[in-house]
């Protein structure tokens, strides 16, 4: 009776040596120590190889970027950015979307745009300098970019062969113009020349760089450019000084292209002042339809105090009418004195020269701007004949 009990007993013992509806112990440990039933370990949560994969190339993925609009939300960023990458010939991963999630911080105004790929992320740092919601953003790798690792796990470098020019971008305009004193010029009319606008920003000083930003297709001016000044002292002043200018129907935009620009030091404001009166005489000439006339004004050249001796009155005038003379047939000369009551005077301190021809004319004005009198640069701009010939000196 007892053999039977036995072989009952070996009989119902499966090959692990565990009696079927049993949980398996281990030397030493109580069996409770493991209460899951039979089966349940397939149960235990476990992370999918994708998602780890995704997690570990996560730092390579990510692009930083900096200087958004108080308006930019995620939706309006990452379908930006999908489009843009689009264009540019910048998604490798398929077709679909090349973001696929946004973290925006809008207190600081930067956000964190994650790719499909690593090498998407890398072609995506060929957009630095884009302009998104009016103005330029930075592009960048995030903190936690670990570049070893990141070189293990895809390109590190943009795509060389991307087609920047369908998003207003080329190889070097950002580059050649790098760094925190790099300057954004927006609302430009479409009108304006490279040289109006080399002249207009030179009126600060000389320029590094500069770069207008056209359309591929047909060379017109997209409607903004980048530049830097030797005298990296004068960015604040520039910014300042043109910012918010009316030309023609726009209206200027100028600041730092990098986020945090700062505002120029109580030292500059005298130079800021001198620099915004140059500006608003200088706009003149750049109104739509506002072509070469046969007079042009000067600023900077005389003050209301030489003007009140007659004698030094009639010597001014005469030197004017002698320097003037050199670059064709001047046929006038008007300075506007002070009056004796104290009242405003339209047009003090500048000198019209009113040309026989726009010819003359213009090679006084190209003679003349920027040339130094009394320590003071000379500007010269064209002057409507209408408002000369009426005596209107205040435009």
């Amino acid at each position: 009776m007892i053999c039977d009990y036995v072989l009952r007993c070996v009989i119902c013992l499966d090959f692990t040596g565990q009696i079927p509806g049993t949980t398996p112990t281990i030397p030493g440990m109580f069996p409770n120590m493991f209460p899951l039933a039979s089966g349940q370990f397939g149960a235990l949560p476990v992370m999918p190889v994708q998602a780890m994969t995704q997690q570990a190339t996560r730092h390579a993925r990510r692009v930083y970027v900096g200087g958004l609009s108080p308006t930019a939300n995620e939706q309006s960023v990452a379908t930006f950015f999908s489009q843009v990458m689009s264009a540019i010939g910048g998604n490798t991963a398929g077709p679909g979307d090349a973001v696929v999630n946004v973290y925006i911080n809008h207190e600081k105004k930067f956000a964190f745009v994650e790719m499909r790929s690593v090498e998407e992320a890398s072609n995506a740092m060929a957009l630095d300098g884009i302009i998104f919601e009016g103005a330029p953003v930075k592009v960048r790798r995030p903190s936690d970019y670990n570049p070893s690792l990141a070189a293990t796990l895809g390109p590190s470098q943009p795509n060389p062969n991307l087609n920047l020019a369908a998003v207003g971008l080329t190889p070097g305009s950002a580059g050649g113009l790098e760094g925190p004193d790099r300057i954004f010029v927006g609302g430009l009319p479409y009108y304006f020349t490279e040289a109006q606008i080399r002249e207009l920003l030179e009126s600060f000083g000389p320029l590094r760089g500069f770069d207008l930003v056209k359309d591929r297709e047909t060379g017109n001016s997209k409607g903004y450019a980048f530049c830097v000044y030797q005298d990296l002292s004068v960015t604040d002043i520039a910014c300042a000084a043109l910012n918010g200018i009316k030309m023609g129907d726009k209206t200027l935009t100028v600041r730092r292209a990098n986020q945090g620009a700062s505002q120029p030091k109580p030292e500059q404001e005298n130079v800021l002042l001198h620099a915004q009166q140059q500006i608003a005489l200088q706009r003149l000439m750049f109104q739509p339809g506002a072509l070469a006339t046969k007079v042009v004004c000067l600023t900077q050249v005389v003050n209301a105090d030489e003007l009140q001796d007659d004698e030094a009155y009639e010597d001014i005038v005469e030197d004017m009418r002698i320097e003037g003379g050199k670059f064709g047939n001047l046929v006038n000369v008007a300075i506007p004195r002070p009056k004796p009551n104290g009242e405003p005077t339209p047009g003090l301190g500048k000198v019209f020269l009113e040309y026989a021809d726009v010819d003359g004319a213009t090679k006084a004005r190209t003679g003349l701007n920027g040339r130094k009198f009394d320590g003071n640069q000379v500007v010269a701009v064209f002057y409507p004949e209408n408002k000369f010939s009426q005596g209107e000196y205040d435009g």
